[in-house]
């Protein structure tokens, strides 16, 4: 196959140099916007007269019939072909002779690819920021339902304060809300127009990047032509988003891992999003979680490959960022298989109620309670803390619970405890007491999920 710039040439490229040069493999996925691109780029030619309309319109008429060829499976990609630019661009030639010639007129590959990217990204972003709002919307079902469920809360892995359920899947929801608005960023700076920017230094011909943004829903045209072939912010600043979302979704997974342990035992995932052994006939694995937690690793790295890529290069194009593709499509590829998997594992899974409630009865998790029960009788904190911390001690040593203590041992401790201390920490009592705004208790998980949904609503339709 004749390369289009191979006129400065006197031999054919080596065979291997073509294999090694070549990116259709990975961006010919890029060729909805790559016609995209190239039609806004006929029109402005057309409209500013830099070649003729009938050139124009035939130029868009034959870019229409390439894309629907190409999803219809009639025409198929060309292995040998440089790029999907070159590709699209020598299809369009073979069929429309000069006139399919004209359509690289004041225009580079460097600005091309540009475009390109930034085209199809912005549509992965629509994509991806459409799986994370049906994951909030899986959240907040959940948290209704579980409100009022009494689990243990943790820090430093050991048992903490008594939570529920549903306050727990609110603070991923929170989580989740940011990632969205991170995207939303992003979008927001990618959807500038490079187009016009040509190799490096834009061009002679009266052309209109306007226009181009225009037709392209872009907001304004990159206003340094150096920047507009160089920048690869925008893949960075995406790769970024996802891998802190993906790191949100291995902290989820983690969880999940040990909440459908024999040794919490909080859920139960559906059979549909597990696996088992191959030799351990009871085993019951959540590998759907584990291999979203590697697959985390991978995004990350793939956010570490485009930083790396771009740290040494100068002004302004260079071939090294044809590396730029694979890394920010695997990591879109990879968040999206995992957001599709993770919410209807999330959705049909089945919560243990008394298991979680059994486990919150245990670590004198209502400690702190019994602390703030003193203190709201006239005691320093410091003193109470110190009071309860040995009423701790005292049921270790007795192997019994503060709710099991009797009386007359509290009473040993400060003449301040009555019999009302047994209401105060009892673990109905600790959750719904905690009403501080974004606290646990039901009345207060029902308001941050009317406040998470209105939220939502504002970030993906805003």
């Amino acid at each position: 196959m004749s390369m289009m710039w191979a006129g400065r040439f006197s031999k054919e490229v080596d065979s291997k140099v073509n294999a090694f040069n070549s990116s259709i493999a990975f961006d010919a996925r890029m060729y909805r916007q790559d016609i995209e691109g190239s039609i806004a780029h006929a029109t402005m030619l057309g409209e500013q007269g830099i070649i003729s309309m009938s050139d124009s319109l035939e130029l868009i008429g034959g870019l229409k019939e390439i894309l629907d060829d190409i999803e219809s499976g009639k025409l198929e990609f060309d292995s040998n072909a440089e790029d999907i630019h070159m590709f699209i661009e020598a299809e369009l030639t073979k069929r429309l002779g000069d006139v399919g010639k004209r359509l690289h007129t004041s225009r580079s590959r460097n600005d091309q690819v540009a475009l390109d990217i930034r085209l199809y990204l912005r549509d992965e972003i629509k994509e991806i920021r459409l799986l994370i709002k049906q994951l909030i919307e899986t959240l907040c079902k959940i948290a209704e339902q579980h409100a009022d469920t009494i689990m243990p809360g943790y820090t430093h892995l050991q048992r903490a304060q008594p939570i529920t359920f549903g306050h727990h899947m609110m603070a991923y929801a929170q989580m989740l809300l940011r990632d969205i608005d991170r995207l939303n960023d992003t979008e927001r700076r990618m959807n500038v127009n490079p187009l016009g920017s040509c190799a490096l230094a834009g061009t002679t011909y009266n052309i209109d990047r306007f226009r181009t943004s225009s037709l392209l829903g872009m907001t304004e045209p990159m206003s340094n032509s150096l920047d507009g072939v160089s920048d690869r912010d925008f893949c960075i600043e995406l790769a970024s988003a996802l891998s802190v979302c993906m790191m949100h979704l291995s902290r989820f997974s983690e969880e999940i891992i040990l909440w459908s342990s024999w040794e919490f035992k909080f859920i139960e995932l559906d059979d549909a999003f597990s696996t088992g052994s191959s030799i351990m006939p009871q085993k019951k694995n959540p590998d759907v979680t584990e291999l979203i937690r590697g697959k985390t690793a991978r995004v990350i790295g793939d956010n570490m490959t485009l930083l790396t890529m771009m740290k040494g290069l100068p002004l302004a194009y260079n071939k090294d960022m044809q590396e730029d593709k694979e890394a920010i499509f695997d990591a879109v590829d990879n968040i999206k298989l995992c957001l599709v998997t993770f919410i209807p594992m999330l959705d049909t899974m089945t919560v243990l109620k008394d298991n979680m409630r059994n486990s919150a009865a245990k670590g004198f998790i209502n400690a702190t309670d019994c602390a703030d029960y003193l203190v709201k009788k006239g005691m320093p904190f410091r003193t109470a803390y110190k009071i309860t911390g040995g009423l701790v001690a005292m049921c270790i040593s007795k192997n019994t619970t503060l709710e099991e203590l009797p009386i007359e041992d509290y009473k040993q401790q400060s003449e301040l405890f009555d019999n009302d201390v047994y209401t105060a920490i009892s673990l109905d009592t600790c959750v719904k007491e905690r009403k501080s705004y974004g606290g646990p208790a039901p009345e207060k998980v029902t308001e941050q999920i009317e406040l998470t949904r209105k939220k939502l609503e504002e970030l993906y339709n805003g």
